[in-house]
């Protein structure tokens, strides 16, 4: 197997630098001993260069290091890891250039701290390891970061959104019809679309659509209902107006070749989401919304009502507007999976805006809170036999102080049976949060004291406990220990 021209030359820079370094020797002290330019030196090491055999030669006499050490592909111990990073391909697997990094950047810390950088790396490593990281899951949490590095707010695709509606005629100051989308595929962009029943074959079940490339067939799943479709209708429209090629071809997606495909499938669904709530539209019935001071769940339902979008759609769509037009940026997604009959529930999905808010997913096997708003929906929902169960609370968080307005809304899985989900938003309470909700000191609004998961919460006498708070008690048991080991460290100096 040949091994890429780029790697070969990004371990050679590596290598050089590493020797040059161990000499105390800086670039132009290594110039000045060679005869070769600084500016040459300096492109070998960062990689873009590779020298010819008459200069790796002199290169080697004057580092002390023979030639067949510079030449090889191995690498010392303490650059192993960084090694086989480079060899993978992730860094460019990653567009590094969206969150303003540059690869070379990486190889100069790299190059310039190789031990303490592999440390980090091989702690990244056994990090992932230990919690079953997979390639996907890097490659969401990358996403995932890259929203909240931007607030979860793209200008340029909301006016995307303003021209093709303005190109196609879309009025988007109403409910968008299906019937709409549908002609924009058909009639603009040759597509067939055909409605077939997917759960007739189990290993279909999950999935609400394919798109065949080479037919332009966009096959829909008989069992998704009409606010499903149309967000369907809306991302293909998405993938062809915005010109992307590089996409995943099924919804839900099964797999991914880059993470090209996964930043393009955010654009699109960004896209649809804008198309079918469009911002203007929702900034208004926000505003009259929370300009009431006690209002009730059905006033929220109606709400959603209005646009031609599932619950997930709509708290996705909030994530985008809150944090923009309302400057709400403490705020946190989630969506919760249950199985009827079992004793978990599962984060499937989530994004935290600003700072890492409370709560988030745990890999550990921990039993979330019974006490989140999130669960209590799931639970109502399944024992008031509810399509659509809404509720919200203030969630005050017993091991930080934070407190946060918590709504959440509760629905069946259409595509998987006997199992409900639950999507929730979170807003951090702070003064200037509450000068834009005038109900949020309504006495009807519960407050519960919660927890983040039941083997480390502090929280006393629950009646909701799912496990004994063992994790917070090894803590305390370890710091009363360092207690102890100090009165006698005291004692004894």
């Amino acid at each position: 197997m040949t091994v890429e021209k780029e790697y070969i030359k990004l371990i050679f820079g590596l290598k050089l630098k590493q020797a040059r370094t161990n000499k105390n020797l800086s670039l132009f002290g290594l110039a000045k001993i060679t005869d070769l330019s600084k500016s040459y030196l300096n492109e070998i090491e960062k990689g873009k260069k590779y020298p010819k055999t008459d200069k790796i030669i002199l290169l080697s006499e004057k580092l002390d290091v023979s030639y067949d050490n510079m030449v090889s592909l191995k690498l010392d111990n303490n650059l192993a890891p960084i090694g086989e990073i480079l060899k993978s391909g992730i860094l460019k697997e990653i567009p590094l250039d969206i969150f303003g990094i540059q690869e070379n950047d990486l190889i100069d810390i790299i190059a310039n701290a190789p031990a303490k950088v592999n440390a980090f790396i091989s702690t990244i490593i056994e990090i992932a390891q230990h919690y079953n990281l997979t390639r996907e899951s890097f490659f969401l949490a990358a996403l995932r970061s890259y929203q909240e590095a931007h607030n979860n707010y793209f200008e340029d695709l909301e006016q995307k959104v303003l021209d093709f509606s303005k190109a196609f005629q879309i009025n988007i100051d109403s409910k968008i019809a299906v019937g709409d989308l549908t002609a924009v595929l058909i009639e603009e962009y040759g597509y067939t679309i055909q409605e077939i029943v997917f759960s007739e074959q189990e290993e279909l079940g999950d999935l609400r659509s394919i798109y065949v490339p080479k037919s332009k067939t966009l096959l829909l799943s008989l069992d998704i209902d009409e606010q499903q479709k149309a967000f369907i209708l809306a991302k293909e429209i998405a993938y062809n107006y915005l010109e992307i090629t590089e996409r995943l071809y099924t919804f839900s997606w099964i797999k991914f070749d880059n993470f090209d495909q996964v930043l393009n499938n955010f654009y699109a669904s960004y896209f649809a989401g804008a198309l079918l709530i469009p911002r203007k539209q929702l900034v208004g019935e926000l505003n009259l919304f929370l300009a009431k001071t006690d209002p009730k769940p059905q006033e929220m339902l109606q709400l959603m009502g209005k646009f031609n979008v599932s619950p997930e759609s709509f708290y996705q769509r909030l994530t985008n507007i809150l944090p923009k037009d309302f400057q709400l940026k403490n705020i946190f997604f989630l969506r919760l999976s249950h199985k009827i009959g079992a004793d978990t529930y599962q984060i499937k999905k989530e994004l935290h805006i600003t700072n890492q808010q409370e709560p988030h997913a745990n890999e550990m096997n921990e039993h979330y809170c019974r006490r989140w708003v999130s669960v209590k929906t799931i639970e109502q929902s399944i024992a008031q036999h509810k399509k659509h169960f809404f509720d919200a609370q203030i969630s005050s968080y017993e091991n930080s102080g934070n407190e946060y307005f918590v709504f959440s809304s509760a629905t069946e899985d259409p595509f998987k049976k006997d199992c409900l989900r639950s999507i929730s938003v979170g807003i951090l309470i702070t003064p200037s949060m509450k000068k834009k909700f005038k109900f949020i000191d309504n006495k009807s609004i519960k407050k519960q004291i919660v927890g983040v998961t039941c083997e480390t919460c502090a929280v006393k006498n629950c009646e909701e406990r799912a496990s004994a708070p063992i994790q917070l008690e090894l803590k305390t048991r370890n710091e009363n220990t360092d207690l102890i080991v100090q009165k006698y460290m005291d004692k004894f100096s």
